[in-house]
């Protein structure tokens, strides 16, 4: 690997070289929100708000990780908020419905679902883990995921 693809100001597959420099830029615009931290989502303690549906939300300054894991015959009601949202399937498989557009999700799909557009998802035979995306963070969650990031 030479010194300019390691430092990331090599041009290659899939971008340039200015491209890549401004993406990994280690110049800052501003203050950092505050430290780092990891965590082990098989460690969170699961919410369930429907049985057999259970949530681990992980909380950002501004944007939360959900993952959720459907158990065999369980529906996600179909619903609305004002958060947008990325549904991305982790394991197994579940149907979505997305305002309507009605498909089977597997590992590597992603729907996108912008505010207050109606959608809900149920599992038949199998289980599904998925994680959601949302930005900002999804207000009914969020009292969850701050005890969760105070256990830390």
């Amino acid at each position: 690997m030479s010194d300019a693809t390691r430092s990331g100001h090599g041009g290659g597959p899939g971008g340039t070289a200015s491209g890549a420099a401004a993406h990994f830029t280690t110049r800052a615009l501003g203050e950092p929100a505050g430290p780092g931290r990891y965590v082990r989502v098989d460690e969170i303690e699961a919410a369930e708000l429907v049985a057999g549906l259970g949530f681990r939300p992980v909380l950002g300054d501004r944007v939360m990780a959900n993952f959720v894991d459907f158990a065999p015959g369980v529906a996600a009601p179909r619903h609305v908020h004002e958060e947008e949202q990325l549904v991305i399937v982790l394991d197994g498989e579940f149907t979505f419905d997305l305002d309507g557009d009605v498909r089977v999700m597997r590992r590597g799909d992603v729907a996108v679902v912008p505010s207050w557009v109606p959608h809900g998802a149920w599992t038949t035979d199998s289980r599904c883990r998925e994680v959601d995306i949302f930005c900002p963070p999804r207000s009914t969650l969020l009292e969850l995921a701050a005890r969760q990031r105070e256990r830390g």
